[in-house]
């Protein structure tokens, strides 16, 4: 089973009892915090892959760093840990987050841009992206010089790629193929 569908499976499930025990928001603010400190941190991200560092380290260093989390969320790391799946926290928290917008009918749009969005462009975005999901959509915009010009369009686990750099890479993977 790939990294993504297990991501998936521990999220669903971590909702499910969540939402049982009515304590969704509560994770979901957890998940929030996760994945954040988990970007923000290139330390706790090699902690969490190394082969080398002992599951009770690992354990330990979670509980402490998320101490004030929610019982679901602390549940949810013992069980990552024990079923060696740690490495995959932060995609974990990812889908959470995705799964629980989308059951509130609230979705974060992210594009990524060359330079920023003019408020003009990213009402159309908004429009279009709201008529597509049938849902509250919020629209990020984050600037990614590397892309050239164009756009990266993703909402919840689609994604739409009109770069001018994913397209020159199409290109010489064409070029390549064809010699």
């Amino acid at each position: 089973m790939n990294q993504n569908r297990a991501a998936i499976r521990y999220a669903k499930a971590t909702l499910d009892f969540a939402l049982e025990k009515k304590a969704a928001e509560a994770v979901e603010k957890d998940m929030r915090e996760i994945a954040g400190t988990i970007s923000g941190s290139e330390e706790l991200q090699h902690l969490l892959e190394s082969p080398i560092i002992k599951s009770e380290v690992k354990k330990n260093s979670l509980l402490e760093v998320f101490k004030d989390a929610n019982e679901i969320t602390k549940g949810l790391l013992q069980t990552l840990i024990s079923n060696k799946r740690i490495a995959m926290l932060q995609e974990v928290a990812f889908k959470y987050i995705i799964l629980h917008e989308k059951l509130k009918g609230e979705e974060v749009a992210y594009v990524t841009t060359a330079v920023p969005l003019t408020a003009e462009l990213e009402k159309k975005i908004l429009a279009t992206v709201t008529k597509a999901t049938g849902n509250t959509i919020t629209l990020e915009n984050k600037i990614d010089e590397s892309i050239i010009g164009g756009f990266v369009l993703r909402v919840g686990d689609t994604q739409y790629d009109a770069s001018i750099a994913n397209k020159l890479n199409g290109l010489k993977r064409e070029f390549t193929n064809s010699l």
